[in-house]
């Protein structure tokens, strides 16, 4: 007789089947903060950004039965936290052209930061979203080329010239500024 994954005990159970509630909560226990930063760089909105992230691990827990590899779980989330912001900033362009502005920052956000910060973020924000997203996972979340290209579902090397771009411009934007 063929024994399956609920005949072993919970600890065997774990390692051939795991439960998604247990997984992903620890996902989200360890990974949620770094998210949520990569977010508000992004989006510049701490609420928005919250709710990417919020969305994305409830994205990876509807379909955890789904997923091919659950050791890629942090990538499938990281990837969705992404096309949120993408999602959330094309909304954003399209409600200003109709509306002509965009949110504002909140007044403790921007006390919290200072100047020069404040001054990096908007450069950032004012590359192009490819571009904003690769220095965004290379330097904010310390991702190697490898991830970065799995999370961007782009080629090595598209990361290293995107990458490259992104600084060029980035010193052409701030050696502007000062």
């Amino acid at each position: 007789m063929k024994a399956d994954a609920t005949d072993l005990p919970p600890p065997a159970r774990a390692l051939i089947a795991p439960e998604p509630t247990e997984t992903v909560t620890a996902l989200y226990q360890a990974h949620a903060l770094g998210l949520i930063r990569l977010a508000v760089v992004m989006l510049g909105d701490r609420a928005a950004a919250e709710d990417a992230v919020q969305e994305a691990f409830c994205g990876l827990y509807r379909r955890w039965h789904a997923l091919s590899d659950p050791g890629k779980a942090l990538s499938y989330v990281r990837s969705s936290v992404i096309n949120s912001c993408r999602t959330v900033l094309r909304r954003r362009r399209r409600q200003a052209g109709q509306a002509g502005d965009r949110p504002g920052e909140s007044a403790e956000a921007l006390a919290l930061i200072s100047e020069e910060h404040r001054q990096v973020l908007t450069a950032i924000r004012s590359l192009p979203a490819r571009q904003r997203e690769a220095l965004v996972l290379r330097f904010y979340l310390d991702l190697d080329e490898e991830e970065i290209a799995a999370s961007m579902r782009i080629s090595r090397g598209t990361v290293k010239s995107t990458t490259s771009r992104a600084l060029a411009a980035l010193g052409r934007i701030l050696g502007e500024q000062s």
